[in-house]
């Protein structure tokens, strides 16, 4: 049941209703949208807004849940504010004598940039344009503002093809023998509005409405429905927005930028979205409105060539954009028109950005004096991060470019070219890299974009939107490339001078400079990992040090630590580097495959006796170990290291090969049938819940014994060095308390003998792995025995599902996510209203029993900033992710302490 008013006037008192919001734990655009939220704040400023009215997000909910149907007294309530609409413009809703036209946007609590529908210009008919000939005088324009609305109309409410009706523009162009829309004449245009209501009533099957009220709630209608179409639910699932917010929609009086060469439309940045710099960043396009802007099907000019154009309203424009980027902190993303001379604004919005430029803004904002670092903090999406933390070209191997376009987002890319969309989504799925070439992108190609490593258009600007969403990605994006000719049937484009490139061919663009190369171009590291590494070169290059100063605001603010998971050496220094504070996971498993080992490894495996095994484990195994933990404790001295015991099944590790599996024979002495056998023997039909974890340590107590020897051998031989190594044990898959004593207790002694035998003490731990639904729900007696918890998400996850992840991902997850059982895969981030919930209960109860107990996780989640904000919330010490997730996760963790702080 909705709780507030289903309509609001932009002239409403938004800021009473934003503090009454707000005081509910809400925001203005909750109930707004976006766009209807900054609409109504900009009239409160006294700002050029054209009139209108919002249809609040509630009634798009409960439309929604009432079968796309409107809500009671929805249609009502429209019309009522249209009456109110009427009386602020002194015009009238299908009157000739003085028409009042509108346009119906979209506007969801989240930028969906053209994801959802759009109608400009309703409230045309026939009379209605012959009135408006005779009001304005200008005949053309108002048969171009006719065509476009029929063709939209018939297009985004009635679901007729758009091409339809971009071919009756088409035919009439050749008939005139004109190439360009501005230069059909008025009667072609005229004549073009007949040939569209043809393909209208062709399709439909009746004429096309002339009643202004029925085309408006009508177009309302299409707009509450498009928050459900295809790209639209795959934009959310792609950004997490929840299917659940609805949108809202927005009626707004229209204004012309197709009036002449004193109109136009522009689209402008307050600061370049590509690079950060401090610059009017834009486009603007004369006699054009905003779809043509968008759409890249013109070319426009740089938004600095309208001081020259428009001195009065340029000057008027930029003092407006101070006003809007002081008022909202951000930079701003706005769209303006400007009729005969006068400027309306049509929206503003924080603006998407690269990383490389949020971070710069994020920086300056603050140097500027507009915004505290606790703010600053707050303006990356930590997930942002790693756009910047990519492989670049090497400029030693980067070859001549052989076209140049438009530089619309920057970094590397190289691919095979394909030019569909569902071709770019085929490819990906195969594993393969693909880069994405059109004419210019839709909405429709969102999923391509997405499943591409990178984006080329031969037509478009910086504010298209292949350029728009390319950057909202972090997709090296290369828009406006106009030596290049695209023929989709035969599946190639030709260069100017001649190339041709057919699909499947390699190509690599460079977005930060509009670079096009033939061929697979070779990557290096990007400039800040380089810069972490100590080259002197990346540390004086500006973005390394917004970077690593900007980082240092979040690790000032944060409370909650960040480990690594890492299992080399090189790893840990990458690691360190990259800003961990220690090892939440090294498995060990992955160092019994090396060639020197594994042999030895399966000759235990395969053991008779006890015995047998224990002697292999110390002669042959130990020494390989301890030089594993050696170099990992060595490279984080001083930081904790938890060294996860061996985990998985062991006949994991036997051969399957007829060559490794008569090297086995040999080594053992037994026969190959005998290896088979074994392997067989070994095997289990649901492995993951299998002779696995702590249950080998109970039933082949050698292995681990070995391993902790190996682990305190080494320590101890570091800190005779000097070292400061501080190794903590991690047994895992334990749920009863029975498994946790047997192995503590050895683990324990073993420890302890090698100290005293090496005359050193060593600061350690002993915990486990909580990974079973009964660990949370023992984690009271566990606590008692364990040091710390360290919680292996994944597998936690699939033992609270019932999942077995390598069968279900690839069988049904997709279903899942298209039927909405799941927004996003459990894997991905973390379940908090179930797996959470045993997350919460074992901290709990742990801490009840043991509240010195060190709390940590380790599972993949560990680097996905919507669990790390879980992880925060419910008391974590720290959280644990693969190196390159560690800067990510270092930010995640400071925006959730300042959304819900935690005492130091």
């Amino acid at each position: 049941m909705a709780k507030y008013k289903p309509v609001y006037m932009f002239s409403d008192d938004a800021e009473a209703l934003a503090k009454k919001l707000e005081a509910e734990g809400g925001q203005l655009k909750y109930l707004f949208g976006g766009k209807g939220a900054n609409l109504s704040i900009m009239t409160a400023a006294g700002l050029p807004v054209p009139a209108g009215f919002t249809v609040t997000t509630e009634q798009c909910i409960e439309f929604m849940k009432a079968g796309h149907k409107f809500p009671a007294g929805l249609k009502d309530e429209i019309l009522k504010c249209t009456k109110k609409l009427e009386k602020e413009t002194g015009k009238k809703f299908g009157d000739p004598t003085n028409p009042l036209l509108v346009s119906v946007r979209s506007g969801a609590r989240e930028s969906m940039p053209g994801m959802m529908d759009t109608v400009l210009n309703l409230g045309m008919n026939d009379e209605v344009a012959a009135g408006m000939i005779e009001l304005t005088g200008n005949e053309r324009f108002v048969w171009d503002a006719y065509r476009r609305f029929i063709m939209m109309f018939g297009d985004v409410v009635m679901g007729v093809d758009r091409e339809h009706f971009e071919d009756c523009l088409a035919q009439v162009k050749k008939q005139e023998g004109v190439t360009e829309d501005t230069d059909v004449s008025a009667e072609g245009l005229k004549q073009v509005v007949e040939l569209e209501k043809e393909v209208y009533k062709s399709h439909i099957g009746k004429a096309f409405p002339t009643k202004a009220e029925d085309q408006l709630l009508e177009g309302v209608r299409a707009v509450f429905q498009s928050w459900d179409n295809d790209r639209a639910i795959a934009y959310r699932n792609l950004n997490k927005i929840p299917h659940e917010w609805g949108t809202a929609v927005n009626v707004q009086t229209m204004v012309f930028g197709n009036m002449g060469d004193d109109s136009g439309t522009g689209v402008a940045f307050t600061r370049d979205p590509a690079t950060g710099e401090k610059i009017l960043y834009g486009e603007y396009l004369v006699n054009a409105q905003g779809e043509d802007v968008v759409a890249g099907t013109r070319t426009p000019v740089p938004i600095s060539d309208l001081e020259d154009i428009d001195k009065s309203c340029f000057d008027e424009f930029v003092a407006i954009c101070g006003r809007l980027e002081k008022y909202y902190k951000d930079v701003q993303d706005m769209e303006f028109t400007i009729e005969k001379g006068k400027l309306f604004m049509l929206q503003t919005r924080n603006g998407k950005r690269t990383a490389a430029a949020a971070l710069k803004i994020a920086v300056d904002l603050h140097d500027e004096g507009l915004i505290t670092a606790e703010e600053a903090v707050m303006l990356v999406p930590p997930d942002q991060l790693d756009q910047v933390l990519h492989p670049q070209f090497d400029p030693k191997q980067k070859p001549e470019a052989f076209v140049t376009g438009v530089d619309a987002s920057p970094g590397a890319a190289a691919g095979k070219v394909v030019f569909l969309a569902a071709d770019a989504e085929a490819m990906a799925e195969k594993g393969e890299r693909c880069l994405l070439v059109r004419h210019e992108t839709s909405p429709e190609d969102i999923r391509g974009m997405a499943a591409a490593e990178g984006i080329l258009t031969a037509f478009g600007g910086k504010t298209s939107h292949a350029a728009v969403v390319g950057r909202q990605m972090g997709k090296p994006c290369v828009v406006g490339c106009g030596d290049i000719e695209i023929d989709y049937k035969k599946k190639q484009f030709t260069a100017a001078d001649g190339t041709v490139v057919k699909e499947g061919d390699f190509v690599s663009i460079d977005g930060g400079t509009g670079e096009v190369m033939l061929g697979d171009v070779a990557l290096g590291e990007s400039v800040i990992i380089q810069g972490l590494r100590g080259k002197k070169a990346a540390q004086s290059d500006p973005l390394y040090q917004y970077f690593t100063r900007f980082l240092s605001w979040a690790d000032e603010i944060r409370h909650m630590g960040v480990r690594t998971n890492a299992d080399t050496p090189e790893d840990s220094a990458l690691a360190i580097a990259l800003g961990a504070e220690g090892i939440g996971l090294t498995r060990t498993e992955h160092m019994f495959f090396g060639e020197d080992r594994i042999l030895s490894f399966r000759k235990m495996i395969l053991s008779d006796t006890a015995e047998e095994r224990g002697k292999i484990a110390n002669k042959e195994l130990l020494k390989h170990q301890r030089k594993d933990f050696r170099g990992i404790l060595k490279a984080m001295d001083g930081k904790p290291v938890i060294i996860r015991l061996l985990d998985p099944p062991l006949h994991e590790f036997l051969p399957h090969e007829k060559e490794a599996v008569a090297e086995v024979a040999e080594a053992t002495g037994k026969t190959p049938k005998e290896i088979k056998d074994a392997t067989v023997a070994l095997g289990e039909s649901n492995p993951m819940l299998g002779h696995r974890g702590c249950r080998l340590g109970v039933t082949f107590p050698e292995i681990y014994e070995m391993q902790v020897r190996a682990i305190f051998e080494a320590a101890c031989d570091l800190k005779k060095k000097g070292f400061n190594p501080i190794p903590e044990v991690m047994i895992p898959l334990v749920s009863l308390q029975g498994e946790l004593d047997i192995c503590f207790e050895y683990t324990h002694r073993v420890a302890e003998e090698v100290m005293e035998k090496k005359g050193v003490e060593v600061e350690y731990m002993i915990g486990t792995m909580i990974e079973l639904p009964r660990a949370c729900a023992v984690a009271n007696t566990l606590a008692t025995t364990a040091q710390f918890f360290s919680f292996g998400t994944n597998d936690l996850t699939q033992t609270a599902f019932g999942f077995s992840r390598d069968d279900v991902e690839g069988k049904f997850f997709a279903d899942y996510i298209n039927k909405r059982v799941f927004q996003i895969s459990p894997f991905e981030t973390l379940d908090a209203p179930g797996v959470g919930v045993f997350v919460e209960m074992a901290c709990t109860r742990g801490r009840e029993t043991n509240p010195d107990l060190e709390l940590g996780i380790c599972g993949e989640h560990g680097g996905d900033p919507q669990s790390v904000e879980f992880c925060h919330n419910v008391g974590l010490d720290y959280v644990s992710c693969s190196p390159l997730r560690v800067p990510i996760a270092r930010l995640a963790a400071a925006q959730a302490q300042l959304k819900s702080p935690r005492q130091k």
